[in-house]
């Protein structure tokens, strides 16, 4: 029986030969290409504003608070229940993540666990919109400007999620969109950083190329965190494929929480549109048990996204009340739902599933 992955990243012909392009061109380094992706991006994903395109998302979250003039002294208020490289980002600067709690049905932030961990030293907060949700940032936003705090989007696996009407990525001083194999869409690795302001566009671009404008006339202490033309070349193809590709996962999604029995289907908050970077379900026993009868007796492949709170992980070793993200960690399971799924692969998820629940009840 063929293993059903997780996740499938969708490389075809017309990708190859952007790549083909770009080599048969000379101009390999950052180019024509990431400066045609960046404002393509901009103008199809996040409302028109200018985008600044990196080497990974973890690099675009650290220039981005770096831009924004987050530092040593300062507190960025952030989920614990996500990948690490959004607390990373802020202990890279020098300024203290805190780590606040999610919704359990949305998996976002909480606006009422950041209230109450907002100090007089919170310069910012950093909702991510997780498995392509997105978070309130309207709550958000408006507790950010309450308390003198700019609002930061990881938007790493949200292209093409809205809140209220308005896409993600367009709210915060600044976002990031992941641009990794497994993301909603991919440029083989790299990151985009949408910003609000001419200021902070400049100051990212200052700081991905070595703190320079001009050739040696460095201006700042800056990095190497350039995208190459052949990275924006396979990115350019993919963002004309992501629309169609977002309505297949929406698609997946809806037979998927039409059909399944006996483990929690993931919800949709009002006003929100879900892009479904992952399908995660709640399964409220033995989830690693489930897991592992899914695959070895279904053939079905899945994902923990995530099983360790990120104040946990050894490297920041933090003590937070967190109850809505410990359950969290230990009940996630992500199901397949990506666009290269077939309807028998779709059934045959849910086929596994159900047996699968309905052996453990």
């Amino acid at each position: 029986m063929t293993m059903i992955p997780a996740a499938r990243p969708l490389i075809g012909d017309e990708e190859r030969a952007a790549v083909d392009r770009v080599l048969r061109s000379g101009m390999i380094a950052q180019g024509p290409e990431v400066a045609a992706f960046e404002r393509e991006f901009g103008e199809q994903l996040v409302g028109g504003r200018a985008c600044v395109a990196v080497s990974s998302g973890t690099t675009g979250l650290h220039l981005g608070l770096l831009a924004a003039g987050i530092g040593p002294g300062d507190e960025v208020i952030v989920p614990s229940f996500t990948f690490a490289a959004t607390a990373n980002s802020v202990a890279l600067t020098g300024a203290t993540p805190v780590f606040a709690d999610i919704d359990p049905d949305t998996y976002c932030l909480d606006p009422a666990s950041v209230a109450a961990a907002i100090t007089d030293r919170t310069a910012g907060i950093m909702p991510v919109h997780l498995y392509g949700h997105p978070a309130d940032v309207t709550a958000l936003g408006d507790l950010a400007a309450a308390h003198g705090a700019q609002l930061f989007e990881d938007a790493a696996q949200a292209h093409g999620a809205t809140w209220q009407g308005a896409p993600v990525g367009s709210f915060g001083s600044f976002a990031m969109f992941s641009l990794y194999p497994t993301k909603n869409m991919t440029s083989g690795e790299g990151g985009m950083v949408s910003c609000a302001t001419p200021e902070l566009v400049r100051m990212v671009q200052l700081l991905r190329n070595q703190g320079m404008e001009k050739r040696y006339e460095n201006e700042v202490v800056g990095f190497n965190a350039r995208m190459t033309d052949v990275h924006a070349a396979i990115g350019r193809v993919q963002l004309g494929k992501v629309g169609a590709w977002t309505a297949q996962r929406q698609e997946n999604a809806a037979f998927l929480s039409s059909n399944l029995e006996g483990v929690g289907v993931p919800q949709v908050a009002p006003g929100a549109t879900h892009v479904w970077h992952q399908y995660t379900i709640r399964v409220p026993q033995d989830r690693d048990g489930f897991a592992k009868a899914l695959a070895d007796e279904h053939g079905v492949g899945s994902g923990v996204y995530y099983p360790i709170p990120n104040h946990q992980l050894p490297s920041f070793a933090l003590e937070f009340d967190l109850p809505a993200t410990r359950e969290a960690c230990d009940q996630v399971l992500s199901l397949p739902v990506h666009p290269a799924l077939s309807r028998d692969d779709l059934e045959r998820v849910v086929a596994g599933v159900n047996a699968v629940a309905k052996a453990g009840a």
